[in-house]
């Protein structure tokens, strides 16, 4: 007899206790059911069921044996859906959560899925702090620096460096910066966002003696991606961010980097969704759009600064 089938029909028994309530479930008749579940243990050579004429309990090996049934067809359900998933077309709306850094670079993305697909719509929602995917009922988020939940299902989409930039402007007034240490004479932006207790005041560092921190001080704090940008190109100060961020900046000569060599540290952006049984076809879809359309992306803008020797801080002695 057919192997999956007499699987099937033994792991509903136990689920339903009994054989009439499984062939109920099965559309078969009870006598068939049986026959699946007596096709079992004859080829296995074990009894599976203690059987009475009121219940069905499993046996020893019928405990292990229930087990990887149920592994098995849920596996085989998984094949299932991955092969159907790929003629399936995403429907319905995609509920997205991202980084405030985000919307900007998946703009094309969202562009690109709902053309392609009538079917479908985008709801995206923007957040400093990660949410909770399920509490709060979205498909799918993509954060900068994600989160560290491993309840979540991730996929990497990309990696990128932190840069510090400031306008010729201001270099030309108060003098390039050579080592972090020196930035306590400079003015340097804040991105400071309370919703998720950061104030940014602590710039982050890799040298020749491991990673450190130097606190810094400004006449602009804001929690905008945007007023920061500007601040920065207008010639206020020194500014700390993703270097994908000020990338048409940096290539139009608009701000000049600055202590790359001392900004090595790689992050990642990931595509973060709830671990689910089956992952929808729309989720799937835009997952693969993104990851398409951000290997066109340039993430890392002043690779070749990197190259620059590095200087040690001048004493204060």
């Amino acid at each position: 007899m057919d192997r999956v089938s007499s699987m099937l029909s033994f792991v509903k028994v136990v689920d339903k206790g009994g054989f009439s309530s499984a062939a109920r479930e099965l559309n078969l008749s009870t006598s068939m059911v049986t026959t699946h579940v007596k096709s079992l243990e004859d080829r296995l050579g074990v009894r599976l069921l203690n059987r009475t004429t009121r219940t069905v309990s499993l046996t020893e090996a019928g405990h292990a044996y229930y087990d990887r049934c149920v592994q098995i067809l849920s596996e085989l359900d998984d094949a299932d859906e991955a092969v159907q998933s790929l003629q399936a077309k995403p429907r319905g709306t995609l509920r997205l959560n991202v980084s405030p850094a985000m919307p900007a670079l998946i703009a094309a993305s969202v562009a690109e899925f709902t053309a392609l697909y009538d079917g479908v719509s985008v709801h995206l929602n923007m957040t400093s702090r990660m949410i909770d995917l399920v509490e709060e009922e979205f498909d799918l988020a993509i954060r900068v620096l994600p989160t560290a939940d491993s309840s979540l299902i991730r996929r990497h989409l990309a990696t990128f460096r932190f840069i510090a930039a400031a306008s010729p402007e201001y270099i030309k007034k108060h003098g390039r910066p050579e080592h972090p240490s020196e930035l306590a004479r400079h003015n340097c932006l804040i991105f400071y966002d309370a919703s998720v207790g950061k104030g940014g005041k602590e710039w982050n560092f890799a040298g020749p003696d491991g990673n450190f921190a130097v606190h810094v001080h400004g006449s602009f704090e804001t929690n905008s991606i945007h007023g920061l940008r500007a601040a920065v190109t207008l010639g206020q100060g020194l500014v700390l961010a993703p270097a994908f961020l000020l990338a048409d900046e940096l290539k139009s000569g608009a701000l000049i980097p600055l202590l790359s060599e001392f900004l090595s540290t790689e992050y990642s952006i990931d595509a973060l969704y709830p671990n689910r049984e089956h992952l929808p076809t729309k989720v799937r879809t835009f997952i693969e759009i993104v990851a398409k359309n951000f290997r066109q992306i340039n993430w890392d803008p002043c690779a070749h600064e990197m190259n620059r020797p590095k200087k040690r801080a001048k004493s204060t002695a």
